[in-house]
């Protein structure tokens, strides 16, 4: 075994070992009865096995290209992590979607509700949440008083999540597990449903206990203000695209980006309704009851059979699709806050991956024209694909870039890349279907404007082709006003997504930065291969090298 992989496995042994949660999320047994420890010093012990595997990696000389490559993505990766905890950055990431309360919550999501040893295991994590969020708060308070404090909007929003998976949405997430668990077919009874009914009462009292410190303690000392800064904002960017950009260059770039892709929009919009506007053209797909879905659970089913169908079409033809990532779940989330999301699968397979949408609770009607993009994004040629192959290459990765390495600009820029690829191997012919591919890319463009602009609070350009609000200065009022002006979705999904923006800086321009890198990867690629080029043969030797930071991943690729 090569020695960079030696360090890697090693490494990764020892998060397992320290972290019951992502042993849950890989599907290694023995640890799906606790939680990580969330506390200041669980952080700092985090921090400390990164340190000791980073210098054990940059003592050692690569023997080959594969071990080069190894190395310079576990280095890249936990390089800005531990910039990142001793800057602070991670004690500010109190957000909507991504938390250490969230993470809590949703790693129950990741557990089987079948068999005797499964409800076990979740009986006694519902009665080990109490500890888990009162160590969240720990850190938390301690960061507070060194003056590192998420903004109050998101104190504020992340303690109505913790309301509404109590039930103040209408559906209560604790009971609704519990609900679900059987054993040998049959619902769970006897001792073993008091201990999972005392473990959800618990589960449910520590969640309100953990709403009322965010409302009662932590939104005293939280900036009102929702802009993070350059210096922040830099690093943020660094971490989720895994390169340095201009952001002044990329800012300039979204606003010419948006404007083609509404330029295209509206060409596409004269296709569905000859002289139609846009909005016409989906006032038309609207009221088309071909493609509109009453329910979420048929919305579900309709997203399953559009997911196994893109994967058979797609294996062996545009893709090598191992057999164990042909098969993919389609789920409806036991929430609704509002996101949209894919979860890997278990490194045996044993569980699939799945795309898992968590639907508003006003949300009465899904439009399929909007949302086949979504499943090449969530599924097949997207995260489903690019997440499952490389959990997959044994042969080719180390358990570390296999299970762990994740980068949002390596991975969101994959999907949005994806979307666009359907559409040039002539899977978007449907005007509907093209028309909510880029009504989506037009979405992710307005993200990279506002995400920038908003958080270095920038002055919006005099002569931008919108006329919106020229040379005035970003606020969270004109981001709302731009956002419901750009992008066509439930009001809900677009206030949460505004939320999202505010509270996890720098990640929502990976998605669209990311594809311009990806693209000019290929573009590069093909220079180099000239008459040997072949977009099968780019996408597999891209895949091949797994997760990567983005910068790492082009030196590589440039190197094949």
């Amino acid at each position: 075994m090569r020695q960079i992989d030696q360090i890697a496995d090693a490494y990764v042994d020892d998060v397992i070992a320290m972290s019951p949660m992502t042993s849950t999320y890989m599907g290694v047994p023995g640890k799906d009865d606790s939680f990580d420890d969330l506390s200041p010093a669980g952080e700092a012990a985090e921090a400390a096995l990164a340190k000791r595997t980073l210098d054990a990696i940059n003592a050692v000389e690569p023997t080959d290209e594969r071990e080069r490559v190894a190395k310079e993505g576990m280095s890249e990766r936990l390089g800005l992590s531990l910039e990142r905890y001793e800057e602070g950055d991670v004690f500010l990431g109190l957000n909507v979607l991504s938390s250490g309360v969230h993470n809590v919550r949703q790693t129950f999501d990741m557990m089987s509700t079948e068999g005797a040893e499964n409800a076990e295991n979740i009986a006694a994590r519902l009665h080990a949440v109490p500890k888990a969020l009162g160590q969240y708060a720990e850190t938390l308070r301690e960061a507070a008083s060194d003056g590192r404090v998420a903004a109050l909007r998101q104190v504020n929003e992340v303690a109505k999540h913790c309301d509404n998976w109590n039930g103040a949405s209408g559906d209560d997430f604790w009971a609704g597990l519990v609900g679900r668990l059987t054993i040998d077919g049959k619902p769970v009874d006897g001792d073993m449903a008091k201990r999972l009914e005392a473990g959800a009462a618990a589960a449910r009292q520590a969640t309100a206990n953990f709403a009322s410190f965010l409302r009662d303690e932590l939104a005293a000392n939280a900036p009102e203000k929702d802009a993070v800064g350059r210096e922040r904002y830099q690093r943020a960017s660094r971490y989720f695209l895994g390169a340095a950009v201009d952001l002044e260059e990329t800012y300039a770039w979204g606003w010419e980006e948006l404007h083609r892709i509404e330029s295209e929009m509206a060409e596409v919009a004269r296709q569905i309704k000859p002289g139609a506007t846009v909005d016409e053209a989906i006032e038309v797909l609207d009221a088309d009851p071909a493609r509109n879905i009453a329910t979420k659970e048929e919305f579900r089913d309709w997203m399953q059979q559009l997911a196994d169908s893109t994967v058979a079409d797609m294996a062996d033809k545009h893709f090598d699709i191992p057999e164990a990532v042909r098969r993919i779940e389609c789920m409806i989330a036991p929430t609704s806050d509002g996101a949209i999301y894919y979860t890997g699968p278990s490194e045996d397979f044993s569980r699939p991956g799945r795309m898992w949408w968590s639907v508003p609770p006003t949300q009465d009607k899904f439009s399929t024209w909007r949302e086949v993009t979504t499943v090449y994004h969530e599924g097949v040629p997207g995260h489903h694909l690019q997440i499952g192959q490389t959990a997959y290459r044994s042969e080719l990765l180390n358990r570390y870039q296999r299970q762990m390495l994740w980068c949002s600009g390596h991975g969101e820029g994959w999907a949005l890349y994806s979307e666009r690829l359907m559409d040039d191997l002539g899977y978007l012919s449907d005007p509907g279907n093209k028309l909510g591919m880029l009504d989506g890319q037009g979405f992710r463009a307005a993200r990279v404007i506002i995400d920038i602009g908003v958080h270095l609070e920038l002055e919006i350009p005099k002569d931008n082709p919108f006329g919106f609000h020229p040379g005035e200065r970003w606020t969270t009022d004109l981001a709302w006003e731009f956002l419901r002006g750009h992008c066509r979705m439930d009001e809900d999904m677009l206030r949460f997504e505004l939320n999202r923006y505010l509270g996890w800086p720098g990640q929502a321009p990976s998605y669209k930065v990311g594809e311009r890198i990806w693209l000019q990867a290929r573009d590069d690629y093909k220079a180099r291969k000239g008459a040997d080029f072949s977009l099968k043969q780019f996408h597999t030797d891209a895949l091949n090298l797994g997760a990567l930071g983005l910068d790492p991943f082009q030196a590589a690729l440039k190197r094949l």
